[in-house]
């Protein structure tokens, strides 16, 4: 058996599929792209999910690629597992080779059984194969093991298993089929190989491959025409066959983080086998941390963001537990970068992102840990106290809600206490954050996708690159979800033409708006969409007369409206790169909207862009537009595309045909020291010429999640309208100040200046009034025994002023117990002063303040020496300074 690293075993793979007919293709985002219903990317085949429901077509039929996956729920994946397990992660790599329609089980046998035992020498004796044993429905697949037995496989180390083990099925809608596993006996003793340890409990077996054949439709199990082939092989499994060893995290896709992590803390080789579920988990956690980053997440409260926050936190925990006082993880984070960054490049690209992002969590969650640990500390105490084992959920939900703690953490640490958490009260505490994390992982499709879905149309002709009207066929038309052959004037209708100039919203562009012409009627046609790969559909309204099924329509885009939308769009692709020549790399698109009147743009960003950045940034896209130069666009392949420089915005979904933007470009010097053009993969519609812009004109900038700010911006016409509007509003301004508008600034300032000093004399004069009134008070004061007591009502602004005379009647008094009252904002106040020297004999302003406030129908409390409380009855207000006497009086016999 060949010894090969997991970066050779994955370029192996790939590349003997690709001699036998396979184009390889890159690993998609962890973010799935155009499917809401999944959380991530969970395997191998997500991102053909369409392809193999029919609802997209690719240019080649056979594709390997080696997949980025992530899983942190279900039956084998939770996140108590990893670590303690040898081969539970919450990231992997899948392998795969995929045929659609193409190939079937024979092929798909044959290059396994070739890959395995010729390719990666495997041991043949080591192997076991599965296939389906059979139902009521399905019979048992004596194909499969017939191929595999004809491969070379020993008929005894062909096992049939049930639904649950050998029958796939990708939803409750479309194909399923029986598939075929692959499992490798590690046991140092052949002679005990069991058939029982197949799909086992046994460390010493392992399945490394499965072969889904695709073959009959789910709702009605009836064979599919072209059945298809998905297969997945786990890359740090098989590194773990391949190197010899019986743990995930002994191969050297892990030994590197958990060497690094063991040089951080300075520990040794015995504190790791002492100790080594901690260290596995960080080693899993960062590998993780640094994918879920470089594709666009950042930690946070909800979906995805809520998911990396809390692998993070759990590797600092874990990290914690071994010996980790200060800050680690980005170190390991790096590790992670420097091993994969050459095959996945975008960690290599973000490594100043992933790292900061990594770093500010860390900082953030050991801040709240420290607090959040002496707190669960004492909620542990007041759990004992009522002779109790179980942590109430309520307290759970705090710990999380205030400390920023995991349910799992709390659990951890109680579990250590020997305790347990209600994690049914929790959950009733947090349904909604409960339903972040448990997206639905079967495929469904929403009611429009649905029915297109079932119309079984042909793709749409797009000719919007090229024209703004056109002529298509429509073939057909639906009403609220009835499929018609012909709509009257007043409904509401969507429908399909064959070939059409309207671009359906895609990207962040919004679709076209306009009017489809028939021979006998018009459609006001108020969105255009895509809910199925490749058909556009136009929603709108009939307007006049009749559309039917097979007429010819005049399909004409609402012309001024496309162009201010073009305008906006070539402007985001300018913003994008002169944000990255401005920030750096890691400001790389997190979203964006592209509408008529105005852009908006999200980008990965830490901190607040500055006035300076801003107007910097805005000068840099407006001298590409004062450059007047082309935007040009052609197709070629995803790869090559890659080659030449494109950008590919992570969480996009991309075929193997790309169209590349290039903006920016050209022989005209551009007046921006550095500026280089824009390349990215796109498919909107841009302008011709960058000068078509007019102007960009930044609105403003703000936070919208942690790590991710937002720029909104307006070009053209919108960019003209706002600039006389600022023009006219400073005229304004000037006018009413008595000054040309170019004065207008120099004159606010001297009027601010004059108001401030206004506000100066006037709050002398209110002092000094306040003074006035509180000398009268002096001769207010009585005493309780020999305790000098002042208690009065007064007329505050605030509290700030209340506390002011407290203090200056203290200084006055020298030794007296101030008990002052007043009217703030209609809710009654009392503040209480106690001097220094009364203090030491044992008079405390907090308990004097804690029996007046009730009286209030308040509550409050504060120092010995002064204590401030509210009430909501201000009609007591003078019931309680009343009451200072006696309550002092008490105080004094305690």
């Amino acid at each position: 058996m060949k010894k090969l690293t997991t970066a050779e075993i994955r370029s192996t793979y790939l590349r003997f599929f690709e001699q036998r007919g396979h184009t390889i293709v890159p690993s998609s985002s962890l973010i799935p792209g155009n499917d809401p219903t999944l959380l991530f990317v969970n395997s191998g085949m997500v991102p053909f999910k369409d392809t193999f429901l029919g609802l997209e077509q690719r240019p080649y039929t056979r594709a390997t690629s080696a997949q980025k996956s992530l899983r942190v729920s279900g039956k084998h994946n939770d996140l108590e597992e990893v670590g303690p397990s040898p081969r539970h992660q919450t990231f992997f790599e899948m392998l795969g080779n995929f045929s659609f329609g193409d190939y079937f089980k024979a092929e798909a046998i044959e290059m396994a059984w070739e890959l395995l035992t010729k390719e990666f020498e495997l041991p043949v004796e080591r192997l076991w194969f599965t296939v389906f044993r059979g139902n009521e429905r399905v019979p048992a697949d004596e194909e499969a093991e017939k191929l595999w037995i004809k491969a070379g496989a020993s008929p005894d180390r062909v096992l049939r298993f049930g639904e649950d083990d050998n029958f796939w099925v990708m939803g409750d809608t479309g194909p399923c089929g029986p598939c075929s596993e692959i499992t490798v006996y590690l046991g140092d003793d052949l002679s005990k190989m069991r058939a029982e340890g197949v799909n086992s409990d046994d460390p010493d077996y392992v399945e490394i491959w499965n072969n889904v054949f695709m073959q009959f439709d789910r709702e009605t199990m009836q064979p599919l025409p072209r059945p298809s082939i998905d297969t997945g092989m786990g890359l740090e499994r098989m590194a773990m066959v391949m190197q010899g060893v019986k743990s995930n995290y002994e191969t050297d896709a892990f030994v590197s983080l958990i060497e690094k992590t063991m040089a951080l803390l300075g520990s040794d080789e015995r504190h790791y086998r002492d100790n080594f579920a901690p260290y596995r988990a960080v080693a899993d956690h960062a590998r993780a941390v640094a994918f879920l980053i470089a594709d666009g997440i950042q930690p946070g409260n909800t979906g995805r963001n809520y998911v990396l926050r809390r692998l993070l936190r759990r590797a600092v925990y874990m990290g914690r537990t071994i010996g980790f006082e200060k800050p680690f993880l980005a170190n390991v984070v790096d590790v992670v970068i420097n091993q994969m960054g050459e095959h996945y490049n975008q960690l290599t690209s973000r490594r100043s992102l992933i790292l900061e992002a990594t770093d500010t969590e860390e900082q953030q969650f050991l801040r709240t840990l420290n607090g959040g640990v002496t707190r669960l500390n004492a909620v542990i105490e007041h759990t004992r106290a009522r002779d109790s084992t179980t942590i109430a959920g309520t307290d759970a939900f705090m710990l999380k809600d205030t400390y920023g703690f995991p349910l799992d953490l709390t659990g951890r640490i109680a579990a250590e206490q020997g305790m347990l958490v209600d994690e049914a009260g929790y959950d009733s505490e947090m349904a909604a954050q409960r339903a972040r994390g448990r997206q639905a992982s079967q495929f469904k499709r929403g009611a429009d996708t649905e029915i297109w879905a079932d119309q079984d149309l042909p793709a749409t002709e797009f000719s919007g690159y090229e024209a703004i009207a056109d002529q298509g066929r429509v073939l057909a038309i639906i009403a609220h979800g009835d499929v018609l052959s012909h709509a009257e004037a007043g409904q509401s209708v969507q429908i399909v033409l064959h070939r059409t100039p309207f671009y359906a919203e895609s990207g962040g562009q919004v679709g076209d708006t306009g009017e489809l012409v028939v021979p006998l009627g018009r459609v006001d046609v108020t969105d255009t969409q895509r809910p199925v790969p490749g058909l556009i559909v136009h929603f709108g309204v009939v307007a006049e007369g009749v559309v039917s099924v097979g007429e010819t329509a005049l399909a004409r885009v609402n012309s001024l409206r496309r162009r201010d939308v073009t305008r906006n769009h070539t402007a985001t692709h300018l913003l994008h790169r002169a944000l990255r020549e401005s920030l750096g790399d890691h400001a790389t698109q997190a979203g964006s909207l592209v509408a008529p009147d105005r852009l908006r743009f999200d980008f990965s960003h830490n901190k607040p862009l500055s006035a300076e950045q801003l107007r910097g940034i805005e000068a840099h896209v407006n001298a590409w537009v004062r450059a007047d130069t082309p935007v040009s666009w052609e197709t070629k392949s995803y790869q090559q595309a890659l080659d030449e420089g494109a950008m590919a915005l992570f969480g996009e979904k991309y075929g193997d045909r790309v169209r590349m933007v290039t903006v920016g470009c050209g022989e005209v010097e551009i007046d921006i020291p550095g500026a280089t053009c824009s390349r990215e993969l796109c498919g909107g519609i841009h302008v011709e010429r960058t000068g078509e812009i007019g102007a960009f004109t930044i609105l403003g900038e703000t936070s919208v999640a942690a790590g991710v700010r937002r720029i909104e911006a307006v070009t053209g016409r919108g960019a003209e309208a706002l600039a006389e509007q600022q023009s006219l509003l400073l005229k304004d301004i000037g006018a009413r100040l008595g000054v040309p508008a170019a004065r207008a600034v120099e004159r606010l300032d001297a009027v601010l200046a004059e108001l401030k000093q206004r506000q100066r004399e006037l709050d002398a004069l209110k002092s000094q009034q306040a003074r006035g009134s509180l000398d009268a008070l002096l001769g207010q004061v009585q005493h309780v025994g020999d305790v000098p007591l002042l208690a009065a009502r007064v007329e505050a602004e605030d509290a700030n002023r209340l506390r002011e005379m407290g203090d200056w009647l203290r200084d006055k008094l020298g030794t007296a117990v101030i008990v002052l009252g007043s009217v703030i904002g209609e809710k009654p106040q009392v503040l209480v002063v106690v001097t220094p020297d009364l203090v030491k004999q044992g008079y405390h302003a907090g308990n004097l303040v804690k029996v007046l406030a009730p009286i209030m129908g308040g509550g409050g409390g504060g120092r010995p020496d002064m204590a401030q409380a509210g009430g909501r009855e201000a009609a007591s207000l003078d019931t309680a300074l009343a009451g200072a006497s006696a309550a002092l009086e008490a105080q004094k016999r305690r």
